[in-house]
């Protein structure tokens, strides 16, 4: 947002940026590998950005042999000539004259807004439509990328074995918001090899309570005797060793979310279908998606939310659809995108963002306070935005790289 077209350095030498080169985000210079043309000499090489020129000394470069290639000092304010280890003077480009002050004068009102976590709160009603939507589809996109990232080095971890990285991916969300720890450690604690070896239901769940933790008290009940009995078989032969229980919270949660309820679903689940992935990856609509997972915990827990305590009334504990959106939007749908990256399937690409456009937009208090400014949802697309646009963007005072932020500060 500054003046290019007369760059000038000391002595009144022209400069022309023809590549700022890469974003170092680690220690060492701020540009790697930038060129810059100063008269007629091309110069390749690292680029360093201060406030004041002054700052170099102040950071102690002049002492660290990563500063020794700088080719280029930008700095707001030229205050004090530098020098390279060889005694000459560093080209400093000043930008204090190039910059329109009112530029800075909206950056400062905008990021100083006091508590508010979305700095650009009052003025984002003056943003076009259509800068607020661009901006938006590529941050779906943006979100995406930066989980199919996380997705590939759980992968790498697994050796490249889709199926048990996607079966500890589908065990964190079953934790929602207050178990995703100890349901991701209870998947790798419990590897998917072990559960395929077993297909019914009763075995499998003696395997995740055990594994879990749940099966090492002494409560007087039958169905919890037998499979405590049924899982200290299978402790002995797979030379397991369960979790703490104590990492399971319940704190706040209703019954419905308890962890005993969570880890019984999963049980329906994989006693149905262990190799998940590979049923996921065929399917070509939500409502297939939606039916895959809409499964009930086995009968015991029909009136049971703990271990030996009866519960009120008598409810089928089917997994809610508000609980399989969100497994199909943090789950299927980047390990879908993700894996049509990897094997260059572009149709798979596709599907994973048409998943996101047939699902309804999401509930909760991120959305809720974009919809109360203005900026609404119709799908999990629009909503995954914002999630992000308010995650990494706005709570981290990022208005510069922001759309957004970048049209109101230039109005």
């Amino acid at each position: 947002m500054f003046n290019t077209s007369k760059l000038i350095i000391q002595n009144d030498k022209k400069i022309e940026v023809t590549d700022f080169g890469l974003h170092n985000t680690d220690a060492g210079p701020d540009f790697f590998n930038g060129k810059v043309k100063i008269d007629e000499t091309v110069w390749a090489g690292n680029i360093e950005l201060h406030i004041n020129s002054s700052d170099w000394i102040k950071h102690k470069h002049q002492f660290d042999k990563a500063y020794n290639n700088v080719i280029l000092h930008v700095v707001y304010n030229n205050d004090k000539q530098i020098l390279d280890k060889d005694g000459n003077d560093i080209p400093t480009l000043e930008l204090k004259d190039l910059i329109d002050k009112s530029l800075i004068e909206n950056h400062s009102k905008l990021i100083d807004q006091s508590g508010a976590d979305i700095s650009c709160r009052n003025q984002i009603k003056t943003v076009d439509e259509f800068t607020i939507q661009s901006w938006l589809s590529r941050l779906a996109i943006e979100r995406l990328e930066r989980k199919a990232e996380e997705i590939q080095v759980t992968l790498h971890q697994n050796q490249n074995n889709w199926e048990e990285t996607f079966y500890q991916y589908l065990f964190k969300y079953f934790g929602l918001k207050v178990n995703p720890l100890p349901f991701e450690l209870l998947a790798k604690n419990t590897v998917l090899k072990i559960i395929e070896k077993h297909h019914s239901l009763f075995a499998i769940e003696s395997l995740l309570f055990g594994q879990a933790g749940y099966l090492e008290d002494d409560i007087e009940d039958e169905y919890f005797q037998k499979l405590k009995k049924e899982y200290q078989f299978l402790r002995s032969k797979f030379e397991l060793s369960p979790l703490d229980k104590n990492l399971w919270k319940m704190l706040r949660l209703r019954p419905n979310n308890f962890p005993t309820i969570r880890i019984a679903q999963l049980s329906t689940l994989l006693s149905r279908e262990a190799r998940l992935f590979s049923k996921v990856i065929e399917t070509n609509s939500i409502k297939e998606l939606q039916e895959l997972f809409a499964v009930k915990a086995s009968e015991y827990w029909d009136t049971h939310y703990q271990f030996g305590e009866l519960a009120k009334e008598e409810t089928l504990k089917k997994i809610g659809i508000n609980t399989i959106n969100t497994i199909i939007i943090n789950v299927i749908v980047p390990f879908t995108f993700v894996y049509g990256k990897v094997n260059q399937k572009e149709e798979l690409v596709d599907k994973a963002l048409k998943f996101l456009e047939n699902i309804k937009p999401e509930n909760n208090s991120i959305v809720k306070d974009w919809t109360e400014l203005g900026v609404k949802s119709s799908n999990a697309m629009h909503t995954q935005s914002l999630i992000e646009l308010k995650n990494n963007y706005c709570s981290q005072k990022k208005c510069l790289n922001c759309s957004i932020g970048n049209k109101i500060l230039q109005s």
